[in-house]
């Protein structure tokens, strides 16, 4: 990668004299010229820029490249782009030709190329402090400083619907045509723990993979710093066979990643595919909760009719409140990739917004239906699942079948959902059988005597309509299963 390196004060371009003395080093080494490669700031280009005049002007072959990938703001000023991380993938590129033996001008002439094709954000949760200075800005708990200087926003969402937001935003993320190639690096700026990193990094390929984008490779650590600044630059550059090669060459650099040299899209991942067809299971898995709030929303009405003989009269309204943020939230990002992760986030959405004994009973059946879908999601395991839900229900809720409840229907289908640990067995025939049982279990709760729930204090007498929670869970079921039938699953 690079052979030299001029280091100025903090936050500071270098001397000019130190520069050529640098230049003037690596001459004296042998080598045929010299590439100097800056980033954009003011300083920076006037003190380099006269550094490789006088250079020149001693006889050394010297050339310049300026990297601006700053991607923050979308009106440019006179100054350009600022050069940030994405300048480290210029050193990669610029350090494989080089090594092959390419020359000066050729080098530099191809990395001004590369660097056109390159965009870099970066946010933050503070400044960093620089010895001797009063911090640069400062944040309240709630905000963040997005495109660092561009814009600060209030947040109180997950870290990654922000790269959607801001003035220059993910604005080349927009202008890549589907199936583009990317090499992903994510950067701490220094004050950020590897799990974070881990994090943003998943989230981030996941937001790309989701707007059609491939990634090549994805570079994750401390490339370019900023102190102990707490937050994470983004750097996307578009690549093709040959560039990707460069990237991928061997170098001696002791902090550059040794990362697989295969795609990170299309690799196979420790997940298990889920038992459907029709799509990939996120792009399933939206269709069916989409399904699933357009039902219960259709329903509000009716469940709140059914809720005034026996409770307070809200049970639809709990229900659309739910089905609300869930829409809300496939707006945000894609479904995890994992079933079990699925129903664990939607645990803990609905634990949060839907509220009431349904939010707390809904919570408690997905966190323990996730965990038998942990190891494997084949049919049995769906199965397994179901019993999992069931038995957190009936242990915290103390409700059991015949009680006049959301268990009644749930328990009809988890009966007919047991042919699915039979070798051989089909999904679409026992769900559908699985979805009748549910939805003549919720049909009978009107001549049941209710032992558990609000409606456990009404006198039975006044009790003569199915109960709402029952007819909600059969209603999510039947939604279920006709997304499943229209893709022939």
């Amino acid at each position: 990668m690079l052979t030299g390196v001029i280091a100025g004060a903090v936050f500071t371009s270098p001397a000019v004299g130190s520069i050529l003395a640098a230049i003037r080093a690596v001459a004296q080494a042998g080598t045929v010229g010299t590439l100097l490669i800056v980033k954009n700031y003011t300083g920076d280009r006037l003190n380099f820029g006269l550094a490789r005049e006088q250079a020149r002007a001693e006889g050394i072959p010297v050339e310049m490249v300026v990297v601006g990938d700053d991607s923050a703001f979308t009106v440019l000023k006179k100054a350009g782009r600022r050069g940030l991380c994405g300048t480290v993938l210029i050193h990669k590129v610029a350090g494989a030709l080089a090594e092959a033996g390419v020359g000066l001008e050729e080098i530099a002439n191809r990395v001004s190329v590369v660097a056109k094709a390159m965009g870099t954000l970066g946010v933050s949760l503070s400044s960093c402090s620089v010895p001797g200075s009063r911090p640069t800005f400062e944040l309240s708990a709630d905000e963040v400083e997005l495109g660092l200087g561009a814009v600060t926003l209030s947040v109180s969402r997950p870290f990654h619907p922000l790269w959607e937001r801001g003035p220059g935003s993910l604005t080349w993320v927009s202008s890549l045509p589907t199936g583009s190639s990317v090499v992903l690096m994510v950067n701490n700026l220094g004050g950020l723990s590897y799990l974070e990193l881990g994090i943003i990094a998943d989230a981030a390929v996941r937001f790309l993979e989701g707007r059609g984008v491939k990634i090549a490779r994805a570079l994750v650590g401390t490339f370019m710093s900023a102190l102990e600044m707490p937050g994470v630059s983004l750097t996307l550059l578009l690549v093709d066979e040959p560039l990707l090669k460069l990237i991928d060459a061997e170098t001696t650099a002791a902090a550059w990643p040794n990362v697989a040299k295969v795609s990170v899209t299309g690799r196979k991942r420790s997940r298990a595919a889920p038992p459907c067809s029709g799509g990939t299971w996120p792009e399933q898995m939206v269709r069916v909760l989409e399904r699933v709030c357009t039902t219960l929303l259709g329903l509000e009405d009716q469940l709140n009719a059914l809720d005034r003989a026996a409770g307070d009269g809200d049970c639809g309204t709990t229900h659309s409140r739910a089905a609300r943020a869930i829409q809300g939230w496939l707006k945000e990002s894609p479904p995890p990739a994992s079933p079990a992760q699925l129903l664990s986030k939607l645990s803990l959405l609905l634990l949060e917004k839907m509220g009431g004994s349904s939010g707390a009973l809904y919570g408690l059946f997905l966190t323990a239906a996730a965990q038998p879908l942990k190891a494997k999601t084949d049919l049995a395991a769906w199965s397994a699942a179901m019993d999992a839900g069931l038995e957190a229900m009936q242990k915290y809720g103390k409700a059991a079948p015949g009680d006049r409840t959301m268990l009644d229907s749930l328990w009809a289908a988890g009966q007919e959902l047991q042919a699915w640990k039979s070798p051989g067995a089909n999904l679409l025939p026992v769900l559908t059988k699985a979805v009748k049982n549910a939805e003549a279990a919720a049909e009978a709760t009107k001549n049941m005597e209710a032992g558990a729930g609000r409606a456990s204090y009404i006198s039975s007498a006044r009790l003569d309509q199915p109960d709402p929670g029952a007819v909600a869970a059969a209603a999510i079921l039947r939604a279920i299963l006709e997304v499943l039938q229209s893709q022939g699953a």
